[in-house]
């Protein structure tokens, strides 16, 4: 009833190749100007020498006079007059001869030829034929009994050999099949898009046994946004804590300090069943990351870094767009100014820490880094640490969009600027804490930290 209600109407996919999108393995065009007399599966060697040899010496075929290629679906429905046209046109020899050397000739011959003898084209199908990103036809289910009929089309391909459901249901006599509604494949587009889009991208942050990707194909290296803070720990004596209040995120220590992972609340296990073995971590730090970040889905997650950390998750991190992170440079000799170690191997250990750090921060630099970063060095942020903490926090998200009116507790300082100074004289150079002259504390006791203050 459908073609007898339109019987001059032709249904066929023709489409010029300038405007075709889903060609899939090449060759839009050069599919008609070139020759392909060998079988592409059977033949692949010679198929692909040919085509290298007639792209090196220009080598191009000159199409029919009249001509205009085009591409569309091997699955049409012409009337008679028009096949009539294309099968007794005296061309037709000459148009044999040409196509049999075109590469897929069912995707062109009568998609081509059926301009010629005919202005009442409708260019589309009304099979029902969707591929994948290999360009392999999808197999249809029973499970896809609903999707079908949503397209309303009178055939589909390729359907499973025992998809039982699907020939009773749409082989049967029963008129109710039949809407009548127009074949419409574009309205299950959407949920094929989707699949492709699923099974070539994935979802970002998702690593495991059946969804690997190669280096540069992730879609992603993380499935969530998180805080990477470099010096704060160091700097101020509550900073976890206080952070954890005032953002209402997840706060971790150093999840890659030498001896274990500090998880937030000091857990031996976390989210997923992960260890805090630093061993196990190590293996693979950044399956460690993606697997935590993966697992902690719907919370920001934070955590602190430092050169004394392993170095291996240094490049993810500068390649993370997710990557928020916030670096106080220097911030790690504080330690090491409270510890009791002797001089000549705290000089020693300031001279390691500062050349890892001094990488990092060039990694976090590098025109290849898509992590979002703050570096400041570690004198002009004691000199007004209120400002960058406020954007540190208006950055993660505070519960309160007013302006901080508690601050962490910063250590005290005292005797830190002549630290420095004793590390110049024995012949190391501290640059990445910035100017921080000797005159700051010159009373030149360690002291411990002074009671708790608000810094402004």
């Amino acid at each position: 009833d459908y073609l007898a209600e339109r019987p001059l109407t032709n249904f066929i996919e023709s489409v010029t190749t300038e405007d075709v999108p889903w060609t899939v393995g090449g060759l839009d065009e050069e599919r008609f100007y070139m020759r392909f007399p060998f079988s592409w599966k059977k033949q692949r060697h010679l198929f692909d020498w040919y085509v290298r040899f007639q792209r090196r010496w220009g080598l191009r075929r000159r199409v029919p006079d009249g001509l205009t290629p085009h591409l569309g679906s091997q699955w049409w429905c012409l009337t008679r007059q028009t096949l009539t046209a294309i099968l007794e046109d005296r061309e037709r020899p000459v148009h044999d001869a040409y196509f049999s050397k075109v590469w897929i000739p069912d995707e062109s011959y009568y998609q081509t030829l059926v301009r010629l003898y005919s202005t009442n084209i409708e260019s589309r199908s009304l099979t029902l034929s969707k591929f994948d990103f290999q360009g392999k036809p999808h197999i249809f289910y029973d499970d896809h009994m609903q999707l079908l009929r949503r397209s309303d089309c009178f055939v589909a391909r390729k359907i499973w050999p025992n998809a039982d459901k699907l020939y009773a249901g749409f082989l049967s006599a029963d008129t109710a099949v039949f809407t009548g509604a127009e074949p419409n494949p574009g309205k299950i587009d959407r949920v094929f898009s989707k699949a492709v889009e699923r099974r070539t991208k994935g979802r970002p942050g998702l690593y495991m046994q059946s969804r690997f990707p190669n280096a540069g194909w992730e879609n992603g290296l993380t499935s969530a946004r998180y805080g990477v803070f470099e010096g704060f720990s160091e700097l101020f004596e509550d900073f976890e804590d206080w952070l954890a209040r005032v953002t209402g995120t997840r706060v971790h220590g150093h999840l890659f300090a030498p001896d274990r992972v500090e998880y937030a609340g000091d857990q031996a296990v976390f989210a997923g069943a992960l260890s805090d073995s630093a061993k196990l971590r190590d293996y693979d730090p950044r399956a460690f990351l993606t697997n935590l970040l993966w697992n902690t889905r719907g919370e920001r997650q934070c955590f602190q870094y430092g050169p004394r950390d392993t170095e291996a998750i240094s490049p993810f991190l500068a390649r993370d767009a997710n990557a928020t992170i916030s670096v106080i440079s220097g911030a790690w000799a504080v330690p090491l100014f409270y510890s009791n170690a002797n001089f000549s191997e705290i000089r020693r250990t300031a001279a390691r820490l500062q050349k890892i750090e001094a990488a990092h921060l060039d990694e976090l630099r590098s025109f290849q880094a898509k992590a979002r970063v703050r570096i400041w060095t570690m004198a002009d942020f004691v000199e007004n640490p209120m400002e960058p903490l406020q954007t540190l926090i208006d950055e993660l998200g505070a519960r309160t969009a007013h302006r901080l009116t508690e601050a962490p507790r910063m250590v005290s300082l005292d005797g830190f600027g002549q630290f420095l100074q004793n590390l110049k004289n024995q012949g190391m150079q501290p640059h990445l804490m910035g100017d921080f002259p000797a005159t700051i504390g010159a009373r030149g006791a360690r002291e411990k930290p002074r009671k708790p203050y608000l810094v402004k």
